[in-house]
């Protein structure tokens, strides 16, 4: 497996708490934003189902799924 660069846009207060989080874990920025990503995933496929290797780019564009109350 490959590994990537992403830039992302942040603001400071959030880039700035983000990294009090991953220090009081112990971890990196670096290493605890790909935890919050993982764990993304993770929670996406459980409730969608496994991401297949390609995405449709129209399933990108939809809004976000609206949780039931």
């Amino acid at each position: 497996m490959s590994l990537k660069n992403v830039s992302i846009r942040i603001e400071e207060e959030m880039l700035q708490k983000l990294n009090c989080i991953a220090n009081y874990e112990g971890r990196s920025l670096n290493s605890q934003i790909l935890i919050l990503i993982r764990n993304s995933i993770e929670t996406f496929e459980n409730d969608n189902g496994n991401i297949k290797d390609s995405i449709n780019l129209s399933f990108n564009a939809k809004p976000r799924k609206q949780k039931k109350s």
